[in-house]
């Protein structure tokens, strides 16, 4: 059992709920608070004490969990209540200078503050696969490891409270493309009369590919960039074969499209350069 035994939950969205019903399963004693009304109350059945104000929201306990929509809402809500002496954990996603900005705003109220991204599968927040990244003063998460650990397992990435958000960023970017492409290939195969079965039992093995694509293309960009022009070339070709499928099949190919756009200006930047441009340094912004 946690040190901690009573926390704040402030926002109620699906992470904020799944945060709330965690905690209250461990035993903490749970003060909830949303700006709308009608989410507290299935929290409330399970034992959580719902607040009518934020600022009932803050007195009611040291440490303050924040799962907001971003950290330009945490203004409008904290600003409600007296923050001296609390810590603020916020859960919320956003860029990593908004949370140093953010950062900055708590600190100026005399509480202390952490960063929390939460690297999930959706809201299941106790899947084994997920995570929290932190980042802030060690010894403060040191103090609240095992109430955050309740949670999920957790990540400790640096003082710099920008670091969190750094990584689960740019996680979201490698998902984002990932969810998006995943479902250009579905549509592919459904619209060209394939079987959507066969298609993920062939791909089941695509997570240790990934991983090894990972570290590969890790270590090219420590040295600037995969610099195989042959290879770029032959991406090129090859985006245009899935364009050529899936315009064949009526599926929309702009995603393959803008991928294609990368090497092409990569080739572009390779042929004026006299040497090989990785796209690597397009993403960079360093490819004349």
């Amino acid at each position: 059992m946690s040190d901690h035994k009573s926390v704040t939950v402030m926002g109620l969205g699906p992470m904020g709920r799944a945060t709330a019903r965690v905690l209250l399963e461990a035993g903490v004693d749970v003060t909830v608070w949303n700006r709308s009304p009608g989410k507290t109350e299935a929290l409330a059945e399970l034992g959580a004490r719902p607040a009518a104000t934020a600022a009932e929201a803050i007195a009611a306990n040291d440490t303050i969990l924040l799962s907001l929509i971003h950290y330009d809402a945490m203004y409008g809500v904290l600003e409600q209540g007296d923050l001296a002496g609390r810590t603020v954990v916020n859960l919320s996603s956003d860029s990593p200078a908004n949370t140093a900005k953010g950062a900055g705003w708590v600190l100026d109220r005399g509480a202390r503050f952490l960063t929390g991204a939460y690297m999930t599968q959706s809201d299941d927040i106790r899947h084994p696969a997920s995570h929290l990244y932190v980042s802030g003063p060690r010894d403060l998460h040191e103090s609240l490891r095992p109430l955050l650990e309740l949670l999920c397992a957790n990540e400790y990435l640096g003082a710099d409270y920008g670091l969190a958000q750094l990584y689960y960023q740019a996680e979201l970017a490698m998902f984002h493309a990932y969810l998006a492409s995943l479902q250009q290939a579905l549509a592919m195969i459904e619209r060209s009369g394939g079987d959507i079965d066969t298609f993920v039992a062939l791909s089941e093995d695509d997570a240790g590919s990934r991983r090894d694509f990972t570290r590969y293309f890790a270590g090219a960009a420590k040295q600037g960039g995969w610099d195989d022009l042959a290879s770029l070339r032959m991406m090129h070709a090859g985006a245009q074969h899935v364009i050529d499928a899936s315009e064949d099949a009526g599926v929309d190919a702009a995603l393959t499209r803008t991928i294609q756009d990368y090497y092409q200006r990569a080739l572009d930047a390779s042929e004026k350069a006299g040497e090989t441009v990785p796209v690597y340094r397009v993403f960079r912004g360093d490819a004349a």
